[in-house]
């Protein structure tokens, strides 16, 4: 699997000395969850997410031809050197598969439309435009290769990087990870759902920031934690059941049903971290608070509303857009006192990345 994305220096049909490619990438939110890896960057277990729309990353890359390989990050137009650790082991790993980066000098400029490291999935959004950007150069060095192909390979590039990353390179529901029920599935790349009910289309996330600060257990930390888990086995096992299931209700529209799922998905996943060793918890008080008082409100609205969690203290609300004005009085009227500062993201699915603009020589 791996070999069809190493190609050699010669293949490159084309030479550009310097340029630009910019494009914005857009955060997800995990249905069925995967935590816990393997290998480099590869999941556990088969999982599924909505690509978000407003939530997202726009990050411009630029580049020249340069004796030696080397690279500068700004997170919005400032020098910041925390994340080049892990861009320069992101470097490492994808020289491989995108040999030409060794001919230039790169700078990375970034920036987030939602707070980083809180838990929304900054690194889905950040890795997967910098992917993109990536193998839109190799794209230029080779017009022969299609746009689907370049796709394909930004999440195959994007997943070295993070793993969820691998999801956001395409728009709508995204599947990663092996899974019988989706036969084109993989483990080294994310799969679009094409098809699925009406109901899901616009289906809203609002995002209810409870902590906008930086989490104390990173994902990284978190997934190794893994290894080596009681109920590791178990939990895989869980989570392929799920999928079957959320591949069902994608096709059926039962929000009855997806709501069930969803929320397993998002407490067993926090079940993992508080029983893991040493355990650990991201709830905030004020995100139990949120759910107790969500599903209190489900019974008594019969909204579809139904609340997940990434690996942080934030609370995601999903629901139909036709539900939108209900659900955004409750919020108003119930919910926002619960929030940093009152501060809420409203966000639905969306098409996935764009890229902005290009302009090399």
């Amino acid at each position: 699997m791996e070999n069809k994305f190493k190609p050699q220096l010669d293949h490159y049909i084309k030479e550009i000395r310097k340029g630009t490619i910019q494009y914005s990438s857009p955060s997800n939110i995990a249905l069925v969850k995967y935590w816990g890896k393997h290998s480099v960057q590869l999941p556990c277990n088969p999982n599924i997410s909505f690509t978000l729309s407003n939530c997202k990353t726009t990050t411009q890359l630029s580049f020249e031809q340069a004796d030696t390989f080397s690279f500068k990050v700004l997170v919005d137009g400032k020098h910041n050197q925390d994340f080049e650790p892990k861009i320069e082991l992101f470097f490492q790993r994808i020289r491989e598969y995108l040999p030409f980066i060794d001919r230039y000098r790169f700078q990375i400029n970034t920036s987030n439309t939602f707070p980083h490291s809180s838990g929304i999935a900054s690194s889905a959004s950040g890795m997967s435009a910098l992917a993109l950007c990536l193998c839109r150069m190799e794209q230029i060095l080779d017009p022969t290769i299609s746009d689907e192909s370049q796709l394909r390979k930004a999440s195959f590039i994007a997943r070295i990087g993070s793993g969820s990353a691998s999801r956001s390179v395409y728009g709508g529901i995204v599947a990663w990870g092996q899974t019988d029920c989706l036969p084109e599935s993989s483990d080294h790349f994310s799969t679009p759902i094409e098809e699925y009910h009406p109901v899901f289309n616009n289906f809203q996330d609002t995002i209810l920031l409870v902590d906008k600060g930086k989490k104390e257990v990173s994902s990284t930390v978190g997934h190794k934690l893994m290894n080596g888990h009681p109920y590791a086995e178990s939990r895989f096992s869980h989570a392929h059941e799920n999928i079957q299931a959320t591949m069902n209700v994608l096709q059926t529209g039962d929000l009855k049903e997806f709501i069930k799922i969803v929320e397993n998905e998002a407490f067993t996943l926090h079940a993992m971290m508080m029983t893991s060793n040493p355990g650990y918890m991201l709830f905030k008080p004020k995100t139990v608070e949120i759910i107790q008082r969500v599903q209190d409100l489900r019974k008594e609205s019969n909204l579809n509303l139904c609340v997940t969690l990434d690996a942080g203290a934030n609370v995601h609300l999903l629901y139909p857009h036709d539900e939108k004005t209900q659900v955004m009085e409750i919020i108003e009227k119930e919910l926002v006192v619960f929030c940093e500062n009152g501060q809420y993201i409203c966000d639905e699915v969306g098409r996935g990345p764009k890229r902005l603009n290009e302009d090399y020589a």
